[in-house]
């Protein structure tokens, strides 16, 4: 046996551990971001001398840094073959942080996660990562850079280390701990408003409650429709095309539109139940008539209802690839119908159901050859064996589309017969589509009773318009938000300038697709402000409609009454929708977040 390694080889395993050594301290880089789109760029020799231009001996790139601002920015790996991206979410603001990033993220993508944010967002415990692209080798290497789109208040970042690893170090804060209060705020920065005491929270609590009115302005019955309109009544939640309109048709037989958030909880951050009552007086008051997805609140103490959807959840059966299971396989099929009669049976009779979506943004889309890649490569299932002999006929990138297109309208299929088998009483919402689907995929969405998409955008009509064309149901959007870059938290995926352009944001959006005689209605996401150390994935948003210590944003919470109140009649074209888009920043406003 050979016992004895060649100098070259020991050297080559050394290597990055000896180069690691010698980097670290740099003269520091102060930048300041401002205008549409800041960039500041740094050839790899002026941050370190020793810095090499090939990096793939290397598993880690490891700053220190200190954020003025919670924004998010992108950092950049300009190489001769072209340039990497990572988009990086610093935890707050003020606070000088160790962020070690996994090279392979300027490389591409993992192939895992069930939806878009699991197969995009990676998070530490200092930051957080959106691993978007453009991926490619790292072997040539020329210089880094950091971009800011639209920045707020002229934000700064500070770099005073850079360094390559073999091994990760660790991402932490590094000075300031603990970095969050005892009502879960940011600690290292103040702004109006901020809670500092409990009796404060208190009496603002107590005054908000005083002042909550009881709905009465929005002329709607308990189930959240209009008092003055009359359709057949049911007894469950349907849809109608009437004189040209699409309307959902409540049990009373009374138009709907549906008005909700996603993420409301019957429980807080800082105690295991919150004021239920408060919750429904709330959505009394600010006129959401509907439970979004992902909540567990049902009823109110005192046993006062919202009107709900639910959420289907397919079995994660193995294998199964960016969300997609062997669905020619028997395995799956045995566990779907498990499923159904489980998640579905319990609520069949229940009217306050509004229908249930069946899904949330598969990731593949975009990605289909990738996925064939992956069922080729893993173990033996029906469906590799399908795919492989499919594949024997020709193998090309429209035919590798056609199969998983193909492939999914079966999963489609099968979960839209199990669902109906146990619940033929409520409405099938779509699989709440994220982005924008190629064609094929969209229009598939002829399958359910209405379309659900997620729309990340100032103004969502375009995407509406094209999914119409497309599916010809009726639309519901799953998901939209704005938010603020400030108090320790990021602005989420669509970003405005202050509180009072986030609440213009919500009334321009709401209004302008509301407008389509086709749309049934918009949930926010989500009901509370993300943590400032994120969830599970990392996003850290300001997103709330209350924010961590429970309290609404007066701004927000005003624009979702005045919209609400006039919404029918802009459906109908009695009323014109507001028609001032928000501010993203000094800068104006992008005519894409994705610009």
């Amino acid at each position: 046996m050979k016992t004895h390694r060649s100098f070259k080889t020991l050297f080559a395993l050394i290597a990055p551990l000896l180069l690691t050594s010698r980097l670290g301290a740099i003269e520091p880089k102060s930048v300041t971001f401002e205008g549409r789109l800041s960039e500041h760029k740094w050839p790899l020799g002026e941050l370190d001398r020793d810095l090499p231009t090939d990096w793939s001996a290397y598993e880690y790139l490891v700053l220190e840094m200190r954020t003025s601002t919670p924004q998010r920015f992108a950092l950049w790996l300009y190489t001769a073959d072209g340039p990497r991206r990572i988009m990086l979410h610093p935890f707050g603001q003020n606070v000088w942080l160790r962020a070690s990033i996994p090279l392979r993220y300027f490389k591409g993508r993992d192939q895992s996660g069930h939806d878009m944010a699991s197969a995009s967002n990676r998070r530490t415990a200092a930051f957080w990562m959106s691993v978007w692209g453009p991926f490619g080798p790292i072997d040539k290497a020329q210089a880094l850079g950091v971009t800011m789109t639209y920045p707020t208040e002229k934000p700064r970042l500070e770099i005073r280390s850079i360094k390559l690893t073999a091994e990760d170090v660790g991402s932490d804060f590094l000075e300031k701990k603990p970095v969050l209060d005892a009502f879960g705020q940011w600690a290292h920065a103040d702004w109006p408003g901020k809670i500092k005491s409990e009796e404060q929270l208190a009496r603002e609590l107590a005054e908000e409650t005083r002042a909550l009115t009881d709905g009465s302005q929005f002329n709607t019955c308990e189930y959240g429709g209009y008092l003055d309109t009359q359709a057949r009544a049911t007894g469950f939640f349907r849809v109608e095309e009437i004189d040209g309109i699409w309307w959902f048709v409540d049990p009373h037989g009374h138009l709907f539109l549906s008005t909700g958030s996603n993420c409301i909880h019957g429980r807080g951050r800082r105690s295991s139940k919150v004021d239920t009552n408060l919750i429904e007086r709330r959505m009394t008051a600010w006129g959401l008539n509907t439970v979004g997805n992902w909540s567990s609140f049902r009823e109110s103490e005192d046993g006062r209802r919202k009107a709900y959807v639910a959420t289907f959840r397919s079995p994660r059966t193995q294998p199964s690839f960016l969300g997609m299971p062997d669905v020619y396989g028997e395995e799956f099929a045995r566990r779907l119908d498990e499923e159904a009669r489980r998640q579905c049976e319990p609520t069949r009779d229940d009217p306050w159901l509004i229908g249930t979506f069946i899904g949330n943004e598969p990731p593949w889309p975009k990605r289909e050859s990738e996925l064939v890649d992956m069922f080729l490569n893993g173990p033996d299932t029906a469906t590799r064996t399908k795919l492989r002999a499919y594949l024997a006929q020709g193998d090309t990138k429209e035919r590798r589309e056609h199969f998983v297109h193909t492939m999914f309208e079966r999963y489609l299929d099968l979960i839209n017969a199990a669902i109906k088998k146990y619940d033929s009483n409520h409405l099938n919402l779509g699989i709440r589509f994220g982005g924008s689907p190629p064609e094929a995929v969209c229009r598939l969405a002829k399958k359910f009773d209405v379309c659900s998409i997620n729309v990340y955008e100032y103004e969502p009509t375009r995407q509406l318009k094209r999914t119409f064309a497309l599916a010809g149901r009726p639309i519901v959007i799953g998901e939209f938000h704005f938010g603020v870059p400030a108090n320790g938290l990021s602005a989420g995926l669509v970003q405005t300038k202050n509180q009072s352009e986030r609440a213009a944001g919500y009334r321009y959006y709401v209004e302008q697709a509301m407008a389509l005689p086709y749309f049934l209605g918009a949930h926010w996401f989500q009901w509370q402000d993300q943590s400032a150390l994120g969830r599970m994935d990392g996003e850290n948003y300001n997103i709330g409609l209350v924010d961590v210590t429970n309290r609404p944003y007066l701004e927000m919470v005003q624009a979702l009454a005045a919209t609400h109140k006039v919404l029918d009649d802009v459906h109908t074209g009695k009323v014109k929708p507001f028609s001032r888009r928000p501010i993203a920043s000094e800068a104006g406003t992008p005519g894409s977040p994705w610009d």
